[in-house]
């Protein structure tokens, strides 16, 4: 009975105030040119709490019901920055689809503190000031009005963003296709759902007024659609500048936008930008305590030190990730744009070419470097750093990952078979000449992320080659197991062989189980066969750990002198030189980066979850994603009832004037109990936010035969090539040519060198890169 109580009283906690309708009173509207435009003043109690009451942006929220395409926006309706005459020098946009009011505020609260920062005068002047604030317009764009989510409209409404009652459905038969909500808010509203007004003693920093456009799409068309209402209906009229894209989710510090635009700023062939990127690790970095968070936050860290730094040097980032980037709008007009947008829509069968757009981003990156007779580069700003959520869930992460290896792949095959644009392009020698290296580098890798799953198993095979006797290990090529050479001796052979057996059958597991099922009917089985893999990594470090332990053990009975013959040994006894030298260009390089760059902590708390985790990104991600490569959606999370809107029907009066009788939200005592309302949800949902519990819906695939069956084409091909590497390397009478008793197998040779050569190079480029922020960061001082 108590139970009953508690979860009765649990219930109650998580059920959300329902959002108090505004009272309707029947008015009549003037219509400029055919549009619905209305200005609805908004509440004496916002009012009363703000600095600005001056001025229709500061009091009237203004509805527009667009009919139009985003490409014709601007030929029939104009913005309010355009109206004032303010010139635009930077436009945020914020994309969202069903993301919660913690999410949205965990993003907005950010943006709105970058504006202060700009306009506090701590940017060291640079052209910024009190009033910078008119040179910002953020434009949040939520996917489909069926999807939105109330407890955002919430946040909206205090921000005096939005109104219930003002959208329409049609206006004069024509269908609205987008609902623009205007207004330039002061009101900052936390992720903990604590509201502020400038008039709050208890807020920290002056809040600055934020010219908003909040855009809420009457059908859901993918983030993509998003960005084209952005670029074409709002900066088109608005002519920013640098136009900065965030994902609602991403919280950037406050000086990240003063940072990239400086980016812009220094280099006017900067066509595009982006900031360091964090997974977000919670209070006291707890979220690291689930291991999933932990790799991730280690692969982001390091593409941030060697990664990104090395691209940027050479001037071609492949990606600018769309959560947190930055663009100058000027280079994105022409072919830019147009490649993008071709991601839109659908493409028919050409299979390669759809999975190519699920990383459009990389496609833009591609065009705007390559854009004929320019000179553009990409640029990767330290400075400027956001943090997002990143996938808890093993199910969560595949499926991202799904998306993100298949576009990547296909955007890479893309670039580099076109790398003949450079010549067309506007560089220089000396940047073509770097640009080309770069390309070939991109192939390496390519060629070695195609071959990822043979050089997997041949890693492990080759350490763990392991015979009972020298007459098989003559014939496989292998160690014999003897006392001090091998650690599991006397049971050395059974226990390569066992380990052999389960990691060959843990990936035949992978490869049916990823045929036809969703990753969360399956999630039992990933997260078992983690463990499966993770177990076999922890053998194949403890081997290679092993390995030099011997070799230095019989340097040092050798050679009691010390250390003056070791590099002489080194050069004799070959794999526990290779082992060596590959260990040292990873791992101590990835420590030695870190520290360079100041920020060495993953190392320590993430890079043991990492190592572990390496053959299930491998054989239980990678193999998911090709399995799947038919699947080219993006996936949704659940479709809700929009809610039936009026419409609006025009007339024309005595005077000739066209006008529409409607029913518009009440003004006065009306429109103060609605804002009021609005002011106690908030309070509530604070007062209950520990209460809620997470809810997710199933993801919709589609399932053409024709992407099927060229599915199938690619993974036989890909298991194939894969195949024919692991027998060639793994047959006694192939090794038996190649390789001297007692020597190590040639490829896996060629592989640790090839590992410590890319570590080399990404090091060295990192470094220089490192320099370069330097003195750019002491000329900001």
């Amino acid at each position: 009975m108590i139970n009953k109580v508690q979860d009765k009283v649990q219930e109650f906690k998580q059920q959300t105030l329902p959002r108090a309708q505004p009272k309707m009173t029947q008015q009549q509207v003037k219509l400029k040119d055919g549009n619905f435009i209305v200005n609805v003043p908004l509440s004496k109690e916002y009012l009363k709490h703000v600095e600005f009451k001056d001025g229709e942006e500061f009091t009237h929220l203004r509805y527009t019901a667009a009919t139009t395409d985003p490409d014709n926006f601007c030929s029939k309706y104009k913005l309010r920055q355009t109206e004032l005459g303010r010139k635009t020098r930077i436009a945020v946009v914020c994309t969202m689809y069903a993301e919660d009011d913690i999410l949205f505020t965990k993003t907005m609260s950010a943006v709105q503190d970058n504006i202060a920062y700009l306009c506090s005068g701590a940017s060291n002047g640079k052209g910024w000031g009190e009033d910078s604030w008119k040179q910002i317009v953020v434009v949040i764009v939520s996917d489909g009005r069926s999807k939105v989510n109330q407890r955002t409209l919430d946040v909206l409404s205090v921000m005096g963003c939005y109104m219930d009652g003002l959208p329409r459905a049609s206006v004069n038969d024509e269908p609205v296709t987008g609902h623009f909500f205007e207004f330039t808010t002061q009101v900052r509203v936390s992720p903990r759902l604590v509201t502020r007004f400038g008039d709050d003693p208890a807020k920290e920093e002056r809040i600055v007024p934020c010219q908003t456009l909040f855009l809420l799409k009457e059908k859901n068309a993918k983030k993509i659609n998003s960005h084209r209402w952005f670029f074409k209906a709002v900066c088109d009229g608005l002519d920013p500048e640098i136009c900065i894209l965030i994902d609602v989710g991403t919280k950037p510090t406050k000086q990240s936008f003063y940072h990239l635009y400086r980016a812009f700023e220094r280099n006017p062939n900067v066509a595009g930008a982006c900031g360091e990127i964090a997974a977000e690790l919670g209070a006291n970095w707890r979220n690291l305590l689930n291991p999933l968070v932990a790799v991730q936050n280690f692969e982001y860290k390091m593409s941030n030190i060697l990664d990104k730094p090395l691209e940027s040097v050479l001037g071609y980032i492949s990606v600018l990730p769309g959560a947190f980037s930055a663009y100058r709008y000027q280079a994105l007009q022409g072919e830019p744009l147009k490649m993008y947008f071709k991601g839109e829509k659908p493409h028919g069968t050409n299979v390669s070419e759809a999975n190519m757009y699920l990383a459009e981003d990389r496609i833009l990156c591609f065009e705007l470097v390559m854009k004929a007779s320019h000179q553009y580069v990409l640029k990767y700003v330290k400075s400027a750093k956001a943090e997002t959520d990143v996938p808890s869930e093993l199910h969560d992460l595949i499926k991202q990952r799904r998306r993100w290896l298949n576009g990547s792949f296909f955007a890479s095959v893309h670039a580099i078979w076109h790398f003949t644009r450079i010549f067309s392009s506007g560089h220089t020698f000396v940047r073509k000449g770097m640009l080309l290296f770069e390309t070939l580098y991109n192939a390496i890798n390519l060629l070695f992320s195609w071959f990822n799953i043979g050089n997997m198993y041949l890693s492990f095979y080759f350490l763990f080659n392991i015979a009972e006797n020298s007459e098989l290990a003559s014939c496989t090529q292998g160690i014999t197991s003897a006392a001090g050479i091998d650690p599991f001796y006397p049971y050395g052979g059974a226990v390569s062989a066992v380990l052999r057996c389960i990691y060959i059958s843990s990936f035949i597991a992978m490869v049916i189980a990823s045929l036809g099922n969703r990753p969360e009917a399956i999630k039992t089985v990933h997260i078992v066969f983690v463990y499966v893999f993770a177990v076999i990594m922890a053998f194949m470090l403890f081997m290679g750990i092993w390995t030099i332990k011997s070799g230095i053990e019989t340097y040092v009975k050798v050679h009691p002198e010390g250390l003056s013959g070791f590099f002489q040994y080194m050069s004799r006894v070959q794999n526990f030189r290779d082992l060596v030298v590959s260990g040292l260009s990873t791992y101590v390089l990835y420590v030695l980066s870190s520290i360079l760059f100041l920020d060495p902590w993953h190392t320590v708390t993430c890079m043991l979850q990492y190592l572990v985790m390496i053959p299930s990104f491998a054989n239980i991600v990678t193999v998911y994603a090709f399995c799947n490569i038919h699947d080219v959606s993006w996936g949704t999370k659940g479709i809700t009832s929009a809610v039936v809107l009026p419409s609006v029907k025009a007339t024309t009066n005595d005077k000739g004037e066209t006008t529409a009788t409607v029913e518009l939200p009440a003004q006065a005592k009306d429109s103060d109990e609605y804002y009021s309302d609005a002011l106690r949800k908030i309070d509530h949902e604070a007062a209950h936010l520990l209460d809620r519990k997470d809810g997710s819906g199933g993801d919709d695939t589609t399932d053409d035969d024709f992407f099927k069956q060229f599915r199938t084409f690619v993974v036989v091909f890909w298991f194939f090539s894969n195949f024919l590497l692991v027998f060639i390397f793994t047959n006694p009478w192939v090794n038996s040519k190649i390789t001297s008793a007692g020597d190590i197998n040639p490829y896996l040779g060629f592989l640790l060198w090839s590992v410590a050569a890319l570590s080399l190079v990404r090091f060295v480029f990192s470094t220089i890169y490192l320099m370069q922020w330097g003195v750019e960061y002491m000329q900001d001082r």
